[in-house]
């Protein structure tokens, strides 16, 4: 099935970006794409440019820095005259149980922050209650589908936040408040916030590392979840290909 057909993208040469956290996700998505790769410079960072129509970015750790250096290689892109035609934000992160368990993968039909509002007697207020802001984008449902598709993936919401999930009792905060949620990262957010100011599509894929829950390094598998990320886009760069 062809991504681009499904949702009508353009079939030009303007290319899909991929933000990842950090460059250990960043290379493992990497390796399933064959070919040389360029390396780009921008203002604070560089895109890896690969043969396969995908520019690979390491924009940083949490909503802020993600939404900020994929607002700038978004922006050089436009400048130049080679618009993005679609965003992926990708990487591992927490997997909420039974739904997501560890080396599964999740791709988002609403990337969610999930802690952007106030607190107040009665509970916890999002943002659109009080008024202002947004607190979920929504990826286009057939790109949804064909990236499941095509890879196996879990569908449900994957949340945003600034701080990792350490406890049962914040876990089960996240559960009883975005019951959709299947996984957890810290820039999908942040990264759909830029995609949008752009009037770019996106998505969020996640590799499931360790349960959401009480933080307990031993029982996480980032080898493997980096594996399955790398499984992810090796079925996934030829749909998304130019």
């Amino acid at each position: 099935m062809d991504l681009q057909a499904e949702e009508g993208l353009s079939t030009t040469s303007f290319p899909v970006l991929v933000a990842t956290a950090v460059p250990v996700e960043r290379d493992a998505v990497a390796r399933a794409l064959p070919g040389a790769a360029e390396e780009i410079r921008l203002p604070g960072g560089s895109v890896r440019r690969t043969a396969a129509g995908l520019d690979l970015l390491a924009a940083g750790v949490g909503p802020a820095l993600a939404a900020a250096t994929t607002a700038g290689a978004l922006t050089a892109a436009a400048l130049a005259g080679r618009p993005y035609r679609l965003v992926v934000s990708a990487g591992i992160g927490g997997g909420f149980l039974p739904g997501a368990p560890v080396g599964s993968l999740v791709v988002a039909d609403a990337i969610t922050a999930a802690d952007l509002g106030a607190e107040t007697a009665d509970g916890f207020l999002p943002v659109t209650e009080l008024g202002f802001g947004t607190i979920t984008h929504r990826p286009p449902e057939s790109l949804v589908r064909v990236v499941s598709e095509a890879t196996g993936a879990r569908t449900g919401t994957i949340l945003t936040g600034s701080t990792v999930t350490g406890t049962a009792d914040r876990a089960a905060v996240l559960r009883d408040r975005h019951p959709g949620a299947l996984a957890e990262g810290m820039e999908g957010f942040g990264v759909a916030e830029a995609a949008a100011a752009h009037g770019v599509p996106v998505l969020e894929i996640r590799a499931v590392s360790n349960p959401v829950g009480p933080r307990d390094r031993a029982a996480w598998r980032i080898a493997d979840a980096l594996a399955a990320l790398t499984e992810a886009f090796g079925k996934l760069a030829p749909a998304l290909e130019s």
